[in-house]
């Protein structure tokens, strides 16, 4: 294999994530509040003692992946500045039934306008931890393979998803359109020219430290992203059985242009077929579901008058 350049692609996005931006969690949890309360809570005003403390107890009643904790603490924390939390698990973390995860103290009221708002957000986050995890372990025999997400998030939330896969263990793919390129069959339709043409257009565009992902359905169109200079080429609605023998021979080509070129599969990915795909030699598989099909992550919030 010929001598290849150290890589100037930026390394990829895994392990355990920074934490959340404050300004950005205030302004999500701000919303989602103002959406539950709007003009007040009716029923607490009227049967909550306005200077009345309470206790909270936040249980895990299904085996999962916790995420989601400063986003889950800023509901309260916006409702009642002074609220105390004492956390015994974190982000990343597995959680088991019965698993006391949290407990706070503060305004009864707070604690009661917030409760819906804080879990939503945690078990949703917490649930899309837990079934990239799922799909970690899936793939465990073969650790050369990795899980990514996708661009499918809810609207607006993307951030706080893309940050609940890597608590389970899983890496990013790009955040959007502005921090790596992807060629899809759409772009070269619109496009008008070759998809190698294009592939060299856009590095000549975008520059040797931009990653570029090519869409290939056929082994043909991955040979021409190889020949274009994509650095990842994303084998779409390949079937495992076929995936192998094609991989084989995409490295090869790949190695005899001296070219560092990562093959990803995408589409059919389920948790009962994740590990046939792996086992294709992939290095990525990239799953939608990660983030449009989790479920969310059964926990409850025990409350209790403050002695």
């Amino acid at each position: 294999m010929p001598n290849l350049p150290p890589s100037l692609l930026p390394a990829p996005r895994r392990g355990l994530p920074d934490a959340l931006p404050p300004g950005a969690v205030s302004d999500w949890v701000r919303t989602a509040l103002a959406e539950d309360l709007g003009q007040g809570d009716l029923t607490s005003l009227g049967v909550v003692a306005v200077d009345a403390r309470g206790i909270a107890r936040l249980v895990a009643k299904e085996e999962g992946v916790l995420a989601g904790q400063d986003v889950f603490a800023s509901a309260f924390r916006l409702r009642d500045s002074a609220l105390e939390i004492e956390w015994n698990k974190n982000d990343g973390d597995e959680l088991f039934p019965g698993d006391e995860i949290a407990r706070l103290e503060g305004s009864a009221r707070a604690l009661l306008e917030a409760e819906r708002t804080a879990l939503n957000f945690l078990q949703r986050m917490s649930g899309t931890a837990t079934m990239t995890r799922e799909f970690v372990r899936a793939v465990a025999d073969f650790p050369g393979t990795r899980i990514l997400d996708t661009r499918k998030t809810t609207p607006g939330l993307r951030l706080l998803e893309k940050y609940a896969v890597r608590c389970g263990g899983g890496e990013n793919h790009r955040f959007g359109l502005f921090d790596e390129a992807m060629i899809k069959e759409n772009h070269v339709a619109l496009a008008g020219k070759p998809l190698a043409q294009a592939l060299a257009d856009l590095r000549s565009t975008v520059g040797p430290e931009t990653r570029i992902t090519c869409e290939a359905e056929t082994e043909d169109e991955a040979l021409a992203a190889i020949e274009g200079g994509a650095d990842v080429v994303l084998l779409d609605n390949f079937k495992p059985a076929d995936l192998g023998p094609v991989c084989q021979r995409l490295r090869t080509s790949a190695r005899e242009a001296g070219r560092r070129v990562e093959l990803e599969a995408s589409g059919g990915i389920t948790l009962q077929t994740a590990a046939a795909f792996a086992a294709s030699g992939v290095d990525r598989l990239s799953v939608g579901a990660l983030t449009h099909s989790a479920p969310a992550l059964d926990l409850s919030l025990l409350l209790e008058c403050a002695p």
